[in-house]
């Protein structure tokens, strides 16, 4: 049975977003086209993750037990996670923000979002922590191991004041709030249940009315659905192809690559 490969993003606003691409993106390996994030958002990011790298938590954020962040911007990836509801499986793979070590010996996964806080937005970022958290207590072979994971929470950065320095710089300033994410490991198990669900269902309907790209391909000749779902299960494990290209020309491989390494021929 398949194994879907679930990266935290996904789990967020694509996932709330549009069921329709959703699966054609984990399923099947097609996806939205893309529309990075504005290079400045990614540099502010890449700033306060190397200013906050070695930091003792009571500096920045008193709400937080005493430690120090200790990890930054490291790639993880979880066991299979199983679930009563269904045979398919998933694991979650991807690159958290910054991991504080506490003093008592228990973690606390951070997020740094440069935006104002919401309680929607809120909500939906709570997912990728939990993602983090089950991916670093549940680690595959050879991936990161922090256990346990005891705090999740949002940074956020509202820039609210722009200032010109005497030596010709500027500096952009604003609060940074932090915003508590209660932990709820068997919440998050059953969502992720569901998720998997989804993905062992039919293809559900394009959003016509929220979702442009379904819209788009509705309106294209020819669009991406129809591609989708005629793509073969793998000989080998049975998870979904995806079609790739090589030396000799096009062929299906399948999604769980370099784990497995089954292919059909297109």
């Amino acid at each position: 049975m398949p194994d879907y490969k679930l990266s935290p993003s996904e789990l967020t606003y694509l996932y709330d977003g549009c069921k329709h691409c959703f699966v054609l993106k984990v399923k099947y390996g097609i996806q939205q086209p893309s529309i990075g994030l504005p290079a400045v958002f990614s540099r502010i990011a890449g700033l306060q993750k190397e200013y906050y790298s070695g930091k003792r938590t009571e500096t920045f954020c008193p709400a937080l037990p005493p430690g120090s962040v200790e990890y930054g911007e490291k790639k993880f990836k979880s066991q299979s996670v199983s679930f009563e509801t269904t045979e398919s499986t998933c694991f979650i793979q991807g690159r958290f923000d910054i991991v504080a070590a506490f003093d008592d010996g228990s973690f606390g996964v951070l997020d740094f979002k440069t935006a104002g806080p919401s309680e929607e937005k809120s909500e939906l970022y709570g997912r990728q922590l939990h993602a983090y958290a089950l991916a670093l207590e549940n680690p595959a072979p050879g991936s990161l191991l922090l256990t346990p994971v005891t705090r999740l929470g949002l940074l956020y950065f509202s820039p609210d004041r722009c200032e010109l320095t005497s030596d010709g710089r500027q500096s952009v300033e604003g609060p940074m709030d932090w915003v508590e994410i209660p932990r709820d490991a068997t919440r998050f198990h059953a969502f992720l249940g569901d998720v998997v669900q989804v993905l062992d269902g039919p293809l559900p309907p394009p959003d016509l009315g929220n979702c442009e790209w379904c819209a788009y391909r509705t309106n294209t000749a020819g669009g991406a659905t129809s591609v989708a779902v005629t793509a073969p299960s793998c000989p080998r494990c049975n998870s979904p192809m995806r079609k790739r290209s090589g030396s000799r020309g096009e062929f299906w491989g399948c999604s769980r690559y370099p784990e497995c390494k089954g292919t059909r021929n297109v």
